[in-house]
């Protein structure tokens, strides 16, 4: 009997230790998926920025030709 009691606290004992580093664990992965979910943010905001560039040198460029365009009119 005092055998069968021994057996179930040292299984008690080594599934609380499993416990314990399996939260320690889902802690370490929760702080990754903040950075994970922060970054993604950070990449949105740069991505909209890499648009917002493209449009105003889209912008420039058409300006660049339609002055190139009035330029040789004039000397033409």
């Amino acid at each position: 009997m005092w055998i069968w009691i021994a057996v179930v606290v040292v299984a008690v004992i080594i599934m609380g230790a499993a416990g314990v580093r399996l939260l320690g664990r889902l802690d370490g992965l929760r702080r990754a998926a903040v950075r994970l979910q922060r970054r993604q943010a950070e990449a949105a905001k740069l991505q909209e920025s890499a648009l917002a560039l493209q449009e105003t040198m889209l912008q420039v460029q058409q300006r660049a030709e339609l002055i190139q365009e009035r330029s040789a009119l004039k000397e033409g």
